[in-house]
């Protein structure tokens, strides 16, 4: 498969480079706030341009100063003053691997000390560089754009992110370079989802409460420093995709903001993230829900579970922080009850104990979450789905009620991802929700579904008439 040209948006904060980005993949997926500093880590999306799919890559803001002064007079305020270094190494990596940089400038403020410090920066890169002067919704504003030109790195493009104005001229010029740089581009036609051809493969989400280590072990899963890790609780703002090959496939990571109590959630930046981290569960197949083994299970832990099955996704507990746990011989048999009494709603999901931050037992994570995808997409023969549903009704007789009985003529499997058997019967109002649990027991004993919810439709002969 080829490559997609890569191209990263950078500059100063608070310019519009998450807007922009927004602009281009054509829906949030960045979270854009007035607030410098909001975007953290390196976002990436897809956009066609001219029959050509790019990857685009949103970063941090570069800021070149380390501003002075106490904190309230910082306007890198809630809390991104912290992070400043990392979001400029997050960007300064965005820079390195891009074929095509976009230089976002504020085209109201005109150039700035740090706009011509990030400029001498990318001119060192030797690669194709845009000025979007962004900001340009009046005619004079265009007129101002000019003096970017004494940036000396690039041609300078006027638009506004957040009306379109002038983007398309932009894009027609990154397409050409692109183009020149991938002769073979013009020969790739992509799908809808930006890619040469659609493959399945496995796709997880990473959630959990705030500062449970979701993107450490993001991070230990990659072997690098892809996420910015913090002991401040929502470092993570955006849901954040990173691919990886495992055991030769395919495997894409998705690091989620923490999920607050909806009472105390934000309103703003903190309310969308967590959205995007609902979403980001919704486009996955396996969910690691993280538990923080100090703190021990919450409320809370169990909510995102019960979204995590509402969703229909397979999901697995990995508790954290486990090498931080004062043990004796009782310690875990202790939690590991204590797990399956909170969690009993859950459809006997693998349990994992490690340490995102020594890296003990990690292998395991990846392992049971291919295990746990595999069955997520297990077919059972229609044979073989009626000799288990007739070795259950010997076992335990359909119910009656009202002095009629259930009665099960035969059913099949009509979906995967999650399974989903249909079973043609008398009359679905005789099916108890005990005995539906009842069948799906049975049919978990017999196949490996861990982690992985089975939903089971009931349908009368009148609507198979009907239909």
């Amino acid at each position: 498969m080829a490559r997609k040209p890569l191209v990263a948006l950078v500059g100063r904060p608070n310019v519009g480079k998450s807007m922009m980005f927004n602009r281009l993949v054509g829906e949030r997926l960045a979270v854009t706030n007035p607030i410098p500093g909001t975007t953290r880590d390196r976002l990436v999306g897809i956009f066609d341009w001219r029959g050509i799919v790019f990857d685009v890559v949103d970063t941090g803001g570069i800021e070149i100063y380390q501003p002075k002064g106490t904190r309230d007079e910082n306007p890198l305020k809630e809390g991104s003053i912290e992070f400043v270094p990392q979001i400029k190494a997050q960007a300064m990596i965005a820079i390195q691997d891009a074929d095509i940089i976009i230089l976002m400038v504020d085209g109201i403020q005109g150039v700035t000390a740090a706009d011509q410090e990030i400029a001498e920066i990318l001119r060192r890169t030797k690669k194709p560089i845009f000025v979007a002067a962004n900001k340009a919704d009046h005619q004079t504003h265009n007129a101002s754009a000019v003096e970017f030109y004494g940036l000396g790195v690039g041609e300078v493009y006027p638009v506004s992110a957040i009306h379109g104005l002038g983007v398309g001229d932009l894009l027609e010029s990154v397409a050409d370079a692109a183009e020149a740089m991938f002769p073979e581009l013009a020969h790739i036609k992509y799908n809808e989802f930006g890619e040469e051809e659609r493959e399945s493969w496995l796709r997880i989400s990473i959630v959990g409460r705030p500062n449970v280590g979701k993107s450490s072990l993001t991070n230990r899963l990659l072997g690098e420093e892809r996420v910015i890790v913090s002991p401040v609780a929502g470092t993570t703002r955006d849901a954040i995709d990173s691919d990886i090959m495992y055991h030769g496939e395919k495997v894409t990571l998705i690091d989620t903001a923490g999920i607050r109590k909806r009472g105390k959630i934000v309103p703003g930046v903190e309310k969308f993230s967590v959205l995007r981290a609902m979403k980001a569960i919704d486009r996955s197949d396996v969910a690691l829900l993280l538990i923080d083994a100090i703190e021990g299970i919450t409320d809370q832990d169990q909510h995102i579970a019960g979204y995590i099955l509402e969703a229909g996704k397979s999901i697995v507990l990995v508790i954290n922080k486990w090498d931080a746990v004062e043990k004796d011989n009782q310690t875990f048999l202790d939690f590991q009850a204590e797990i399956r009494k909170r969690f009993d709603f859950l459809p006997d999901a693998p349990i994992i104990y490690i340490s995102a931050l020594t890296g003990q037992r990690i292998h395991e994570v990846l392992e049971t979450a291919k295990e746990v995808y595999e069955g997520r997409y297990r077919r059972v023969q229609t044979s073989e789905v009626n000799r288990l549903l007739r070795d259950a009704m010997h076992k335990h007789p359909a119910p009656t009620m009202g002095g009629q009985r259930l009665k099960i003529f035969y059913g099949s499997q009509v979906r995967v991802a999650p399974p989903v058997f249909l079973f043609h019967v008398n009359d679905p109002g005789l099916v108890h929700f005990t005995y539906r649990r009842f069948l799906e027991n049975q049919f978990r004993e017999v196949y490996p579904f861990a982690g992985t919810p089975i939903r089971m439709s009931f349908r009368s002969r009148d609507q198979d008439d009907d239909k």
